[in-house]
């Protein structure tokens, strides 16, 4: 019997499930043995699923939490459990004091709001009794119906309103339960992180279904690149120069196989190393819904995906090394993300330095690798500029050489920034995207923080394009290239002027990028109606099948010479992408007028661009570009409007916005304040299949919670006929 429920106890200490604490009702914390104030253990997981040194839930004795570098602690204490306490939040339960209690069929009882937290991720055992519930407690998205009023969560998190909802039994997983837990968080870390699980261990069902059911997976089938090219206008008189003639390059990636992002037959396996600040300004609220949001995560990575959760305050540690997210993964790689607890301050660059090493150090490489990093303080051992004085210029002290874009190592690893709340340093996250080659996400309202990553993830997870190189050759004899428009991304031209390249790099499936390459367009030949202006060419790689795809002829630009042209229209598609471009400029010149403290002359740049684009040929004809283009540009205006306003929230808005202008790439701003419901960003299907999940939790309904919003200068384009 005592064998029995000593592996009863150690199958209950990794079947964790993520837990969301009701904040307003913890009890006071105390100070852990170096004077820190920690967070209650029962913030990060249910009491049933503590984990003593020996990896074994102990209910003889409680313990105080070990502490550990980074805020980190490892909760001791074993299960409580009576009538009068819910096992969960270890508080009392007592009829009408304003708190639902809920008993099961096992007899055991819990705070209604505490069980359909841990419920909520599919878990349907008792956590006192390990019975296997037939009927489980969740939250659902209705009102209070008897009364028509919302119930109030003391997270504040309107998709919470409880009521009884039945669901289908979910099979438990299986779960590895010969590996202690405990050694990721007590053993001392190596020299070299070549400790990642081997690609080589994936089950045969997996190779051979990706093998067999996914045509892309073998050669039969090439993704290529949609591109197409528009002139400024199409045709030019045969006696007159055209001096700045803009032609535009439109690409689109091609789509996955699979309606699903995540679907491991269809995509290229991911690399993920998740940087998590858990300093002490992380406490309460913020912690619960990092976990929250990082559960998703994990519950959204493939079995070929592999993930590493690093914690950082004053120090950095890896919690779980880079493992692929089986069943057993998952289990372990919550179990790590529940154990977080915060102190500390905030050591951006020892965090960056670790996670980088993850990705060095690795002995086998998934085809796409990246960086996760959220923060919502400033960097204090790194030396920086008082908040609120002019930017400092050292941002790229925090990034370490070797995953600096055009470094001599050639590493491409994108950090994807995340700025959380109003203390954060905006200038410091867009630095660390920008210089990596990643994007910058501001979240301004905390509930959306899992709708961000999930954005986030849904890019990574369909990535079908690597390596892409975009060149622009001229195929007059006397023309040349006078500029390339690409944002942020690295352009190159001939002495001569006669070629020019862009280096794109990833893309994720169905993304688009648009570049302008201006020029000047010489007289035309006295006896022919046509002139070719450039030939667009193609490489790149295909991350599936490792193939590098050449489009030697993807697009070339032609226009007409005639003896008289006529009265000529613009492009539309051109007048569009030279709006976006003036607006982003106009942006970027209202941010150094802001640092410099001159916020009136910033406002008055954003008033004029709007004007100027309001009399476009595009913005007349009702461009949905230009309206979301004009719409950010006046919400950039109103927090701009005094210098409290843009250190809170303007500064991190804009450098957002920024982001997305430079990459042409989502970038998540959660503000739910957008009223303005044609405005959609440059999400991706994927991008937004996945949000979708995170909105709707998978298990349940749709709920009313606060939306994502995206940086508001990139509606779904109309497509081109």
């Amino acid at each position: 019997m005592g064998s029995k429920w000593r592996k009863a106890k150690l199958a209950l200490g990794l079947n964790t499930c993520l837990y969301v604490p009701q904040t307003s009702e913890e009890h006071p914390s105390s100070p852990s043995p170096n004077g820190v104030v920690a967070s209650r253990h029962s913030d990060a997981v249910s009491s049933s699923s503590l984990l003593s040194p020996t990896g074994l839930g102990s209910d003889r004795q409680a313990t105080t939490p070990t502490p550990s570098s980074s805020g980190l602690r490892l909760p001791k204490s074993g299960t409580k459990s009576s009538k009068k306490t819910c096992a969960i939040c270890l508080t009392t339960m007592k009829p009408g004091h304003g708190h639902a209690i809920f008993t099961a069929e096992c007899s055991h009882s819990f705070h209604f709001h505490c069980i359909t937290s841990n419920v909520k991720h599919g878990n349907q055992i008792c956590p006192v009794c390990r019975a296997k519930w037939k009927e489980v407690p969740f939250q659902n998205p209705a009102s209070d119906l008897s009364r028509g009023l919302p119930r109030i969560n003391p997270v504040n998190w309107p998709q919470d309103d409880a009521w009884m909802t039945v669901l289908r039994q979910i099979p438990a997983p299986r779960v590895d339960v010969s590996r202690p837990v405990t050694s990721l968080f007590h053993t001392p870390e190596p020299v070299l992180f070549d400790d990642d699980e081997s690609l080589d261990n994936q089950p045969d069902s997996i190779k051979n279904k990706a093998s067999v059911e996914d045509p892309i997976s073998s050669n039969n089938c090439i993704r290529i690149i949609e591109v197409k090219t528009y002139p400024e206008v199409p045709a030019v008189e045969r006696s007159s120069p055209h001096d700045n003639f803009s032609v535009l390059i439109h690409l689109k990636a091609p789509h996955t196989n699979a309606g699903n992002p995540v679907s491991q037959n269809s995509r290229a396996p991911v690399d993920l190393v998740t940087v998590l600040d858990v300093s002490g300004s992380m406490a309460g609220t913020k912690l619960a819904l990092l976990k929250r949001a990082m559960g998703f995560v994990v519950q959204n990575l493939g079995p070929s995906d592999r993930l590493c959760v690093i914690a950082f305050s004053s120090t950095a540690r890896r919690l779980f090394p880079l493992r692929r997210m089986t069943d057993t993964g998952r289990q372990q790689a919550l179990q790590a993300v529940n154990c977080l607890v915060s102190n500390g301050g905030t050591n951006i660059a020892e965090a960056l330095k670790k996670g980088t090493k993850v990705l060095v150090d690795r002995n086998s490489k998934n085809p796409v690798c990246s960086i996760i990093l959220l923060s919502d303080g400033q960097d204090t051992y790194t030396a920086s500029s008082p908040r609120g004085t002019h930017p400092r210029t050292d941002y790229q002290s925090l990034l370490p050489i070797s995953i600096r874009r055009n470094n001599a190592a050639g590493l491409h690893i994108p950090v994807h920034t995340f700025g959380f709340g109003a203390d954060h340093d905006a200038a410091s996250m867009h630095s660390i995207s920008e210089i990596s080659g990643g994007t910058f996400s501001f979240i301004e309202a905390e509930s959306v923080i899992q709708d961000a990553f999930a954005q986030c993830i849904g890019g990574l997870l369909s990535v079908v394009v690597q390596e892409l190189n975009v060149r622009i050759e001229c195929v007059h004899p006397n023309l040349q290239l006078d500029s390339i428009k690409a944002g942020s991304y690295r352009t190159s031209m001939m002495p001569d002027a006669r070629m020019g390249s862009i280096d794109v790099g990833d893309l994720y499936a169905e993304e688009e990028r648009d570049f302008l390459v201006t020029m000047n367009i010489p007289v035309g030949c006295l006896y022919k109606d046509e002139m070719s202006l450039v030939q667009v060419r193609c490489l790149y790689k295909d991350p599936i099948t490792k193939d590098m795809i050449n489009l030697d002829e993807a697009g070339e630009v032609t226009i007409r010479r005639p003896v008289v042209a006529g009265k000529l229209v613009v492009s539309m598609e051109v007048d569009r992408q030279r709006n976006r471009l003036r607006a982003a400029e106009a942006m970027a010149e209202a941010r150094i007028a802001a640092e410099n403290g001159d916020l009136a002359g910033a406002v008055s740049l954003l008033e004029s661009c709007r004007r100027e684009l309001s009399e476009t040929s595009s913005a007349q004809a009702g461009d949905r570009l230009c309206v979301a283009l004009s719409a950010e540009l006046k919400e950039m205006e109103e927090r701009m409007g005094n210098r409290r306003a843009y250190e809170e929230t303007g500064r991190a808005y804009v450098l957002s916005g920024l982001s997305s202008h430079s990459w042409q790439r989502a970038t998540a701003r959660g503000d739910s304040t957008d009223s303005t419901s044609l405005l959609q960003s440059y999400q991706t299907p994927s991008m937004v299949d996945m949000v979708t999940r995170s909105q709707t939790m998978v298990l349940g309904n749709p709920s009313p919670r606060r939306t994502l919003s995206s940086a508001k200068s990139f509606p779904v384009k109309s497509r081109p006929r």
